[in-house]
């Protein structure tokens, strides 16, 4: 984006791509699809380590409205929405049709894309910059905008190459971590229901951090994964880090305490297990009745009230045991990074080192499952792109 954007306002542009096609995270996004950005925006949901004013003035640099509107009327892609999760989709369904289309806009307004080139550092030369690549020439660019994500999902060329460099330049780069990843439990308490997935309300909470969550749950053969986790694991990963403890607590349904207090009141034959397999799968039922030391085929006039207050602690408080994580080689992002402090929110520019940009990943902030961090890439490479061009310009 940033370089589409660079070359529109008239600059000479090349887009030094690591891999030899480029575009990977988008890609793999969405399983495929490419959930190019979310349907609404609640800007309290990013997290970063940095001014929150700083965060909001960067994206709101480019709305929501005006980002649908360049894929639609720009690229010609049209956007649905995935009304259960609100994100937007293109209606082809295909990654690589965005993918694809953000090159082609980047050649029609005449920037050049250099695959298989690997920048591994970028020195300061008489008021330009010599950029060296691996296995090439170096050669000197005016403006040097750093698009090179952070450490997340490695294969698909993030290496953090780009967060050394700016670091070496000077810059002070927040303690990175994987963010939006799995769970791991050692040992897995619900490994035999790996594979079900429903809608949870999910809590993790620290010492000095707080996140809560509503949305798709899976049990995997590790832990925990889906959407709710997802959102909530950095608050976990940087507990791990920081040495503290932390409590991840879920609701397993839309009922809780009250309502299940409600739902458990004695009725006729009712059994504990018909009555909360109304509300839950069987399998994972069945595993909460037996958590709380319940027969399962006892009926509710026969549960003692300390029994009654176990059962709706597993089934509206529920602690879940965890361990570690699955990193960054599943994580969706990298939380941490350049400081916003040291960039201008308005360019993109670095406040240490002139001529030098930053956007996406890279930068400290990221925000929830659901497009939310390609609307940080695409507002931030936009506003990276504009500002250096709008310096070259006479």
């Amino acid at each position: 984006m940033a370089a589409i954007f660079a070359a529109e306002a008239g600059a000479e542009v090349q887009l030094l791509e690591r891999t030899n096609d480029g575009g990977r995270k988008i890609l793999i996004s969405g399983g495929g699809r490419c959930n190019i950005l979310p349907a609404q925006v609640d800007e309290t949901r990013f997290v970063t380590d940095s001014s929150p004013h700083t965060l909001r003035n960067m994206l709101r640099s480019w709305p929501l409205g005006e980002q649908i509107s360049f894929f639609q009327r720009e690229l010609k892609i049209t956007l649905v929405e995935e009304t259960e999760t609100r994100k937007l989709f293109p209606s082809s369904n295909r990654a690589r049709d965005v993918r694809d289309g953000l090159l082609a806009a980047l050649r029609k307004r005449g920037g050049d894309f250099v695959s298989n080139a690997r920048v591994v550092d970028l020195v300061p030369h008489d008021g330009r910059w010599r950029v060296v690549c691996e296995g090439r020439e170096p050669f000197e660019a005016d403006r040097v905008i750093l698009a090179s994500g952070g450490l997340s999902v490695p294969q698909t060329g993030s290496d953090g190459i780009g967060l050394r460099i700016a670091r070496e330049l000077g810059h002070t780069i927040h303690p990175t971590y994987a963010a939006l990843t799995p769970i791991t439990a050692s040992p897995a308490p619900f490994g035999d229901l790996s594979g079900i997935s429903f809608e949870v309300q999910l809590a993790a909470e620290s010492a000095s951090r707080r996140s809560h969550a509503h949305g798709g749950f899976l049990f995997t053969h590790r832990g925990y994964s889906g959407p709710s986790v997802l959102d909530v694991s950095h608050v976990l990963v940087r507990a791990r880090m920081d040495g503290e403890p932390a409590r991840l607590q879920v609701q397993w349904s839309s009922l809780d305490v009250a309502a299940w207090e409600r739902a458990l009141v004695p009725s006729g034959n009712r059994s504990v297990l018909g009555t909360v397999r109304r509300e839950l799968p069987d399998r994972l039922a069945t595993a909460l009745i037996e958590r709380a030391k319940i027969e399962p085929e006892r009926t509710l006039a026969q549960l003692r009230r300390e029994e009654r207050q176990r059962l709706i602690t597993e089934l509206a408080r529920c602690e879940l045991p965890w361990s570690a994580d699955e990193g960054y080689k599943k994580a969706e992002v990298t939380g941490g990074g350049v400081s916003l402090a040291e960039v201008d929110p308005r360019t993109m520019e670095s406040r240490r080192c002139p001529g030098l940009y930053f956007c996406g990943e890279i930068l400290d902030a990221f925000g929830p499952i659901g497009g939310y961090n390609f609307l940080w890439a695409w507002a931030t490479g936009r506003a990276a792109g504009q500002g250096a061009a709008l310096v070259l310009s006479p």
